[in-house]
């Protein structure tokens, strides 16, 4: 089985392009970094920066919502590849596929939080409100809601 479950910030806002042919589907590519749970040296926050993909609504979703510095969830799977680049050097690539994508902070401790993460970004408070119910707000799993700093 391969699932893969991340919560992290946005290093940036999503980039964003669509595919061409006929019916263009919308390809969102961001990064997130993801604090280490347990690290060797206790002065520093580290982090692990995981590229992501999503692509159809889930691409718009991201278009529209996510900006650098939101805490989200991501689900989804692991996919590798490789090309060669314009050089001639084969590059190989690991990108996590997103199926799910959820906010994992409210708007207010948005505005108040920055992470805990030195790494020069910072949460964005202009997002605008998602406009379907259910859009884009999570329920909490059990275990998750510890790691909040809004409970």
């Amino acid at each position: 089985m391969n699932k893969v479950i991340l919560m992290g910030r946005l290093t940036r806002d999503p980039e964003v392009r669509y595919s061409q042919g006929e019916s263009a589907t919308a390809i969102a590519r961001y990064t997130l970094a993801v604090d280490r749970r347990f690290n060797r040296n206790n002065d520093e926050n580290s982090a692990d920066f995981i590229g992501c993909v999503a692509f159809g609504r889930s691409a718009e979703f991201a278009e529209k919502y996510l900006r650098k510095g939101t805490k989200v969830v991501v689900t989804g799977r692991i996919q590798t590849g490789s090309y060669t680049n314009k050089d001639g050097v084969k590059v190989y690539t690991t990108d996590v596929v997103v199926e799910d994508q959820e906010f994992a902070e409210s708007k207010n401790a948005a505005a108040n939080n920055d992470g805990g993460y030195s790494g020069g970004y910072t949460a964005q408070v202009s997002r605008p409100e998602p406009s379907a119910p259910g859009d884009g707000f999570m329920n909490i799993p059990d275990g998750i809601d510890e790691e909040l700093p809004f409970n």
